[in-house]
């Protein structure tokens, strides 16, 4: 489909998805979002749901503004995805063990690991620039400069929530490797620093929400926050580079006979602001629950444990400001969640997948998000599919 133009105070809401099929809440977000005085663009994702402040699934195009909670707590979170020369007939008949040693490598949720990674260990890690980006902590607010060393040793973890390390087979049977994360705990106490820092200041008062205020270009607030910004999106960038070379090391060691190889890796935000021109203006663009889709940008759009994911290849269509969904996205709350559906549904719908099947994750049970394949069927116009993934492990947070 192409998009449905819905009237907004200041721009138009352009929707890849039923307006009727939005929620409420959600959808009132979106029409206080065009109310903005700097907004220039709002274009909504198929998988759009309830966020802090401004939905996620939205992309948001702001000139000389930007809005933090638009951005996610989560700064920088997104997918990396890489495929292998290993295939269905390598596998052995029980994953457990593979699960098992991917988790020891990666520690999960609120884990870090006992030393810092040494990315000059990992096998054929770029780590130039490396010493600089850790220089630059010094320059972050000082708010969170006594978290340094849990950032240090959180690098190269997976977090929890709806974040995940999978192995998955595309439909000719090739192994492909797949994860997602973010800046974990270091970029979201960033986020709610700045986002407490942009609600006490005076153009802010008279919002309709205050979750989205906004920093205003050439101020110290706005350079402050941009330093924040882009620091903690290359941690999460960094974050899922080692997370997947740690991966790769567990597949070398756990397939040795194979001799797998790996083709370059895909990697893409999909919580992050760039700086991009459109229609002749310089414009802050901010994707939240939406990835990059220019003309040939490769992107991951995962499903939920039990379904499955795509890799696709961007259109560059300008009217989604070159942007496409970031997942399937959720059609309930995770507490929703938890009050209707049980352990024995989880195992139901993620039969055949090496995963957790515990109350633990019952809030991430593929029943709590809309179906993947109608998402991706919502905007063909947005990008083409290269693959479709189903995941054969599964290892959540």
């Amino acid at each position: 489909m192409s998009y449905v133009e819905v009237p907004g105070a200041n721009v138009p809401i352009r929707m890849w998805t039923d307006p009727s099929t939005v929620e409420d809440v959600a959808m009132q977000q979106l029409r206080n979002v065009a109310t903005l005085p700097w907004i220039k663009g709002l274009a909504v994702m198929p998988d759009v749901h309830f966020g802090k402040g401004a939905t996620v699934g939205s992309v948001i195009a702001m000139q000389g503004a930007v809005c933090p909670a638009a951005v996610g707590v989560d700064i920088g979170c997104g997918m990396s995805a890489v495929k292998t020369s290993l295939t269905a007939n390598d596998l052995p008949g029980d994953l457990s063990r593979l699960r098992s040693r991917i988790e020891q490598a990666i520690p999960v949720g609120r884990g870090m690991h006992d030393e810092a990674v040494d990315p000059g260990r990992l096998h054929g890690f770029p780590t130039a620039g490396w010493d600089d980006f850790w220089s630059r902590f010094d320059g972050v607010a000082d708010a969170v400069k006594f978290r340094q060393e849990r950032a240090v040793k959180q690098m190269g973890t997976l977090g929890s929530g709806n974040h995940f390390v999978e192995f998955c087979l595309d439909e000719s049977g090739t192994v492909w490797l797949m994860l997602h994360s973010g800046s974990r705990n270091i970029g979201k106490e960033l986020a709610e620093h700045h986002i407490g820092q942009a609600q006490k200041l005076p153009h802010n008062q008279g919002l309709v929400d205050r979750d989205l205020a906004v920093f205003i270009a050439d101020t110290p607030q706005m350079a402050a926050y941009r330093n924040d910004l882009f620091w903690a999106q290359e941690y999460a960038k960094y974050n899922r580079a080692i997370m997947m070379e740690l991966f790769k090391d567990v597949v070398r060691k756990e397939f040795k006979k194979a001799r797998p190889t790996f083709d370059p890796v895909i990697s893409c935000h999909h919580n992050y602001v760039a700086e991009e021109r459109y229609d002749g203006m310089d414009l802050l663009v901010t994707r939240k629950g939406a990835i990059r889709a220019g003309s040939g940008d490769y992107g991951i759009i995962p499903g939920s444990m039990g379904t499955g994911s795509y890799i696709v290849k961007g259109l560059g269509n300008a009217a989604s400001f070159n942007s496409a969904s970031h997942g399937a996205g959720r059609r309930m709350s995770r507490n929703a969640a938890k009050k209707r559906f049980s352990t024995r549904d989880l195992e139901e719908q993620t039969r055949g997948v090496e995963c957790r099947k515990d109350s633990g994750v019952v809030d991430e049970i593929p029943g709590a998000y809309k179906p993947i394949e109608k998402v991706i069927d919502q905007q063909r116009d947005l990008v083409e599919v290269v693959a479709k993934l189903k995941q054969v492990v599964c290892v959540k947070g």
